[in-house]
């Protein structure tokens, strides 16, 4: 039942935010604290967190080491610009440069993923002179005119209009399209075919391949382990740069790897990297890792006034010293593999469940749609009234709950989390 502090809130917010600006749930709750994984929201009622904010509540909710470097950044100083030295930003530039896996690596802050993903695309194409950008289908990059224009998705694409000339590679989907039914090697030689046809259609030089090796907003699909470093051998052949969007696959998310593209490492390393979300835990940190010579080809002055603040990079520092001495993407191999497997064991039994699939602790459930059991929508407000929360996502012919908990989820969490979405899936909308 919708309390008069709630409904007013709604109310308040309705009239002065944009329509676009969705929230989640018939009834919108107002979060007011949380505490490793798990969320208050404004009545009280307590949930177990499998989506973290986004992805972006990496370790835990008010992580003692996080809060305590904010606070003390805070009562020092909190804000300079990139005008002056930053002890915090070099420190952890060094650190993100040195696990980056690039050559030479250079490291630029920003705010968001939106304006990571703007500054490499603005690298790529100054370094390349083109503003030609391939992109992969089902994709999603950012909400900026320049981000929204190479999103291959049409739920979160609200103009066609572009500085970009964008091309879309087939590969980011591996369960659907006209390859689904193909084997993996088989599938890599036809997506490596039509990016050998659009590059013979082309006239200049394409700028860069910008993806992510799991596509988040897309439903968490992936291509098969190598496929980019096959485009990268052809890639190659023509000077273009890859840009990993590591915004979401970034920092041991899937277990297997500390980056995305470290699945398809064999023809090595992309040009250009792209991050955010879980870095910060909750602060605002984004950022562009690439190259010394790409980083370094702009011939104009550029700053930024609030990306590498003194505050947000301390967390970021507290932050990924504290996932790198937990070793939180063994956890996350370890614990989201059970879940992953718990979930699959509960889809074999589930109508409606097309598919389970993830890595680590970023898991994506697709629902047939239309299919025999609750759609997306319902599922996640059956969860909600049962003390879970997740995401959704998919493209234009797909319905995926996202699962992305923070990554020191533990095995007694996994389980009850899975007990929570076994039912959901098996009832009809949330109360029943």
């Amino acid at each position: 039942m919708t309390t008069p502090s709630r409904a007013s809130l709604h109310d308040r917010h309705r009239e002065v935010l944009p329509d676009w600006l969705a929230l989640y749930y018939d009834e919108p709750i107002e979060l007011t604290h949380g505490e490793g994984r798990h969320v208050w929201d404004a009545e009280g009622n307590k949930y177990l967190d499998f989506f973290g904010g986004i992805l972006t509540t990496m370790t835990a909710h008010a992580l003692p080491e996080v809060t305590k470097a904010v606070s003390e950044q805070a009562s020092r100083i909190v804000h300079s610009s990139t005008l002056y030295l930053n002890r915090p930003m070099v420190e952890l530039a060094e650190r993100v440069a040195q696990l980056s896996g690039l050559p030479d690596a250079r490291v630029f802050f920003t705010t968001s993923g939106t304006e990571a993903n703007d500054t490499a695309l603005m690298l790529a194409t100054a370094y390349r002179r083109s503003n030609q950008i391939l992109a992969m289908r089902n994709s999603y990059h950012g909400r900026s005119f320049s981000t929204v224009g190479i999103t291959g998705n049409k739920g979160w694409s609200p103009t066609s209009l572009s500085p970009l000339q964008t091309l879309y590679v087939h590969g980011g989907v591996r369960g659907r399209g006209p390859y689904a039914h193909l084997s993996d090697a088989e599938f890599i030689d036809a997506c490596v075919a039509d990016l050998r046809d659009m590059l013979g259609q082309t006239r200049g030089n394409v700028a860069a391949l910008i993806a992510e090796p799991i596509q988040g907003v897309g439903g968490f699909t992936s291509p098969p382990d190598g496929l980019y470093a096959a485009f990268r051998d052809v890639l190659r052949e023509h000077g273009i740069l890859w840009i990993s969007d590591e915004v979401q696959t970034g920092w041991g998310r899937t277990g297997e790897h500390f980056w995305g593209w470290q699945a398809h490492a064999q023809s090595g390393p992309p040009d250009i990297l792209t991050f955010a979300k879980g870095i910060g835990n909750g602060m605002s940190i984004g950022g562009v890792v690439a190259r010394g010579d790409v980083m370094n080809c702009l011939d104009a002055n550029s700053i930024s006034t609030f990306g590498g603040s003194p505050i947000t990079m301390a967390a970021g520092l507290a932050n990924l010293s504290y996932l790198l001495e937990h070793d939180l993407q063994g956890n996350a191999r370890r614990v989201g593999g059970l879940l992953i497997e718990r979930l699959r064991a509960i889809a074999a039994s589930t109508p409606g469940v097309r598919e389970v699939r993830g890595r680590g602790l970023m898991i994506g459930i697709e629902l047939e749609s239309p299919g025999p059991g609750p759609d997306a929508a319902q599922v996640i407000e059956s969860c909600r009234a049962r003390g879970l929360l997740i995401g959704k996502g998919g493209g234009h012919d797909s319905s995926v709950l996202r699962i992305a908990p923070p990554m020191t989820l533990t095995v007694a969490e996994a389980e009850e989390g899975a007990g929570i979405l076994e039912r959901a899936l098996k009832s009809s909308p949330a109360g029943d």
